[in-house]
């Protein structure tokens, strides 16, 4: 008898056979892999991938020897001897990675070639007397490569398959080793019940609202989505200004479409931390908490409301594993870096893209230097997956001409032109240069002002200066989510009471914060920040227009830096050419310069697409050089825990004396801030930092911690950096 997993029983009795493991992967990933035709070769991959464990070696590991023993070869070598190169080079990367991860090709010394060039493999020539393997002599993957990029579809295809493996055999591992967690999977309720809580949600949302022009269009836009539900899965566009309702209306044609086209999840791709909690947590309010996961690293599930905490934290962790829940709010981070990765936790996931409504929020966010490749992915999910993907936003990039013949996006809206119109809210004026005087006497003047800019520092100059004249908030990346949220709170409070209220902030308030100024001002910036900013003045729509002000800074640290000085300048040249440069034709102007003038290289920086093609025509793929090259956050930061309030500091506590410190990683996200290693190491050097549960640095020094400004150093106050998260 050879077995695939122990228990603590000696005599064996409930130990899982391997002939039954082997099985029952086989067949669950040959059920993830119809989704997308290749449930033949992902079923071959289930059988072989672990029949290096019928060696006795093996055996008496199980035992308890203490013995390693290479079990993930033995199944790739037999793919190699079995079936045709185009098929078995698939396999042997699925296999040989399916604990470590996807290798590289390489050569006989290193990578996959040298793990199939193992001449010392234990004898595992057992598995002929129990495991017959499929012919798979008509088998062939059926591709329609984007671009001609075979290589590109082969490497994903192999990602996908090797996503269905691992993601199979940690099922039932999980059914063996803890059947608890594995009957917890899986109850959710059917899409028809979710369509039925959503239009009882709607109509009571509609006959609540005033008969007003705006609420007009928001129905229409509503209705506009529900009728292009019907059209087959493809790619999209949904163009909707802000305050339109589109996250409301994306997700009428999602559940629409997914009904009537029998397709499987939904899936919202958003940028930013604000706009994900927002989105999520309307989601939740009508789905209900089991029904939505909210993928990112500032989500504890500990926050949410419900009876059984301990259940939902449990529920929502597993789900998070392999994406499997019925609506899934994720980052940008998440889901691109997922699917380029090699790793088995990323890779696991990823197979439940297949057959799904895939959302872009935001999709002018959609990073730059990493653009060909991004929209190479998801191509590929709508010509060889059936997904289909809505690239959602009210400044519209111009990616048509990045994209192949047959994919290019179909617009849902029948006139974005007049809707944008009919949202428009703001006027546009360029100021020119100003110095801080003159732009503090200016913002002195408003009672109820914004004033975005590009640095931290400028922020804390200008900061300090309106202080002086009454209340001003100050907002940036070096306060923890906590204290500027606290801070969003409070500034919303004094807006409602029309009181006096004057804020300076970071560009992070344009991700998706939901608060109405009369009046912003906007340090120059590209066409897209500008009209995030405005999407912050006169969102309510008090007044016929908010006045919306851009300028250039004269301060040496109010200038924009790297990759927004380019931004800023190619936004300059459209404000100069475009009397309103928020208008589509505008937009579109923005985005079509700013492609051009990265060129092919600027899109794909790290030669993402290139490398797939390279060893191409013998699949000789480098899947871990792309998993490590595929970043979009790269800044080389170091997280450092604020004990902002009684609640971060009782947490603290318990960390101190828990014996599972990892548990506490969400739980602290929101007191957390990213600095520099060099700040971090003179926060060091000065004793002001404490290393709590062998894995967070917490500052132990309140006076370097602002209530107006978070983080205290005047060294490091440059550039925001990126505002993606995790």
């Amino acid at each position: 008898m050879y077995y695939a997993h122990s228990s603590a029983d000696p005599d064996k009795r409930d130990w899982q056979t391997l002939k039954e493991h082997l099985q029952n992967v086989a067949n669950i990933a040959s059920g993830f892999a119809d989704d997308f035709r290749a449930g033949e070769l992902a079923y071959a991959g289930g059988l072989l991938h672990d029949i290096g464990k019928y060696s006795p070696e093996f055996q008496r590991r199980l035992e308890g020897a203490p013995i390693r023993v290479d079990h993930s070869t033995a199944g790739a070598q037999e793919a190699r001897a079995l079936y045709p190169v185009q098929l078995s080079r698939i396999l042997e990367y699925i296999i040989t990675g399916h604990h470590g991860g996807l290798l590289n090709y390489g050569s006989c010394e290193s990578g996959l070639e040298e793990r199939l060039g193992n001449k010392f493999l234990p004898d595992y020539s057992a598995y002929r007397e129990e495991i017959p393997l499929p012919d798979l002599t008509l088998f062939r993957p059926i591709l329609q490569p984007i671009h001609k990029k075979i290589g590109f579809s082969i490497a994903f295809f192999t990602r996908m398959l090797y996503s269905c493996l691992v993601d199979a055999d940690s099922l039932d591992t999980e059914g063996f080793a803890d059947p608890v967690a594995s009957s917890a999977r899986g109850r959710y309720e059917s899409f028809e019940t979710l369509s039925q809580e959503f239009d009882e949600y709607m109509g009571a949302l509609l006959s609540g609202a005033e008969d007003t022009p705006i609420n007009k269009y928001r129905r229409e836009i509503c209705e506009q989505c529900r009728e292009k539900a019907s059209l087959p899965p493809q790619m999209f566009s949904l163009t909707v200004p802000t305050g339109g309702g589109k996250t409301l209306s994306s997700m009428a044609f999602a559940l629409d479409h997914l009904r009537q086209h029998g397709l499987k999840r939904i899936f919202y791709v958003i940028p930013y931390t604000s706009i994900i909690e927002q989105n999520a947590s309307t989601f939740r309010k009508i789905f209900g908490n089991r029904n939505v996961l909210e993928h990112h690293s500032n989500f504890d599930p500990k926050d949410l409301s419900d009876n059984d905490v301990d259940s939902i934290e449990r529920f929502l962790k597993l789900s998070a594993e392999n994406w499997d829940m019925p609506i899934v709010v994720t980052t940008n981070v998440q889901f691109f870096e997922s699917l380029f990765s090699n790793k088995r936790s990323r890779c696991r996931k990823i197979h439940n893209l297949a057959q799904s409504v895939i959302i872009l929020d935001e999709a002018q966010m959609l990073p730059t230097g990493y653009l060909r490749p991004c929209l190479q992915i998801l191509s590929e999910l709508v010509q060889n997956y059936g997904s289909t993907v809505v690239i959602c936003t009210a400044t519209q990039p111009k990616l048509s001409e990045l994209l192949d013949e047959s994919i290019r996006p179909v617009e849902i809206m029948r006139s974005p032109v007049e809707l944008y119109e009919a949202f428009r809210r703001v006027r546009i004026k360029d100021l020119g240069a100003l110095s801080d005087d003159e732009l503090s006497e200016r913002l002195c003047e408003h009672k109820q002002v914004l004033c975005i800019v590009n640095t931290r520092k400028h922020a804390q100059h200008l900061h300090g200066a309106l202080s002086e004249h009454g209340t001003c908030y100050h907002l940036s990346a070096r306060m923890c989510p906590v204290h500027r949220r606290k801070h969003l709170k409070e500034i919303t409070e004094l807006l409602q009471k029309g009181a006096d209220c004057r804020v300076v902030s970071t560009q992070l308030i344009e991700a998706g914060v939901d608060i109405d100024f009369p009046v912003v001002y906007r340090a120059m910036a590209g066409v897209d920040s500008i009209a995030q900013a405005s999407g912050r003045c006169n969102r309510e729509g008090k007044v016929d227009r908010g006045d919306a002000y851009v300028f250039r800074s004269t301060e040496r640290y109010g200038q924009a830096t790297s990759w927004q000085r380019r931004t800023a300048e190619i936004g300059r040249m459209v404000m100069d050419q475009f009397d309103d440069p928020l208008s589509l034709q505008a937009v579109e102007a923005y985005f079509q310069r700013l492609y051009s003038y990265e060129g092919d290289d600027g899109l794909d920086r790290k030669e993402i697409l290139p490398a797939f093609e390279r060893g191409s025509g013998a699949l000789q793929f480098p899947f871990e050089d792309i998993g490590w090259a595929f970043r979009i956050i790269e800044q080389d930061t170091k997280d450092i825990v604020i004990p902002y309030d009684n609640n971060a500091r009782s947490r603290l506590d318990e960390l101190r004396t828990s014996e599972s410190p990892w548990r506490y990683t969400r739980r602290l996200q929101g007191y957390t801030i990213n600095i520099y290693p060099d700040e971090y190491k003179e926060l060091e050097r000065a004793n002001e930092i404490d290393i709590v549960g062998d894995r967070f640095y917490v500052l132990n020094n309140p006076d370097k911690y602002s209530e107006e400004t978070g983080l205290i150093n005047r060294k490091h106050n440059g550039g925001e950096g990126s505002l993606l998260i995790i």
